[in-house]
């Protein structure tokens, strides 16, 4: 079964929908979807990509963690936020079916897990604690499923909580929120001010065994190091500086490169120099921020 992980979709179904035939033409029906969340919101459709997925999952085909976009989809449904203008997931809370979609988001996992080529690995949507080993993420990431997929009473109650004052809801937040970490320690969903503030630097810097799959940081773009991909080639923000594509990641596909100078038993799934990536282009722009004009939205 080929394992394909993708990053941020976020509304983008029809790019989802090209790089899902591609590999249903390449593999027939013998691959997985692995989604590191943010399937959903600021792209033009979510149902399509949900309902996608959904199929996938249900007949153990696809795996897919929560992203912080679905997070705000549920706090919004539990009247704990606002939706902003620049949010899509309307087609979804005013769906016939969106209480049945917000009871099976809310059922997702943060962490999912297991071994490529020998090496193990877990994919998350944002970050994971630099101190975290891979059976620590693995608690911590079913520390938060179970607060958040128990009644859907304590699911809200959890959710309305501060991360500063709940260490599992600080977590939920550091797994689908993070990109910087300070020099005092202290993580940040803000972009770094250096290189040296990435969250993955401190990560990194700990020698951890087990590779890392995430998504989340379309700034930073495609993020192909030993021991980490980062697949967020912002799909939804193509036009905002650079062109965006929806990237998949298959690294279970081709040999080891050639100029190497390694066997293929040699080398560890989350090696580099790595090439094995599809990226599907954007069919157009789909996200305008709130300071910016949308030509397709009609002046007042």
């Amino acid at each position: 079964m080929q394992r394909i992980f993708i990053g941020d979709v976020q509304g983008c179904a029809n790019e989802l929908e090209t790089l899902v035939s591609r590999a249903e033409d390449t593999f027939g029906d013998a691959f997985s979807l692995w989604v590191a969340g943010d399937l959903v919101n600021r792209g033009p459709e979510n149902l399509r990509p949900l309902e996608r997925v959904r199929r996938l999952v249900e007949d153990g085909r696809a795996e897919y963690v929560l992203g912080n976009h679905e997070v705000f989809l549920l706090e919004v449904a539990f009247g704990l936020r606002e939706i902003r203008p620049a949010d899509s997931i309307q087609d979804v809370l005013s769906s016939r079916d969106a209480n049945e979609w917000v009871e099976w988001l809310r059922k997702r996992p943060l962490v999912a897990s297991g071994e490529i080529e020998g090496q193990p690995f877990a994919m998350v949507h944002a970050a994971s604690s630099p101190d975290w080993d891979l059976p620590e993420l693995v608690r911590w990431g079913d520390a938060v499923h179970a607060r958040l997929g128990g009644s859907r009473k304590d699911a809200e109650a959890f959710l309305a909580l501060s991360p500063d004052e709940d260490d599992t809801r600080n977590a939920l937040a550091r797994l689908t929120r993070c990109r910087r970490i300070g020099a005092d320690g202290v993580w940040s969903s803000e972009e770094p001010e250096g290189p040296e503030f990435a969250w993955h630097k401190a990560w990194l810097s700990r020698g951890h065994e087990f590779g890392l799959v995430y998504g989340h940081w379309a700034r930073q773009g495609l993020h192909i190091v030993p021991g980490l991909r980062g697949l967020d080639s912002g799909c939804v923000h193509h036009g905002r500086g650079k062109d965006g594509f929806l990237t998949g990641w298959l690294p279970e596909s081709a040999p080891a490169d050639a100029g190497s100078g390694q066997r293929r038993d040699e080398r560890k799934a989350f090696d580099v120099p790595d090439d094995r990536v599809w990226q599907i282009p954007a069919e157009r722009r789909y996200y305008y921020a709130a300071d910016e004009v949308n030509p397709e939205e009609p002046s007042a």
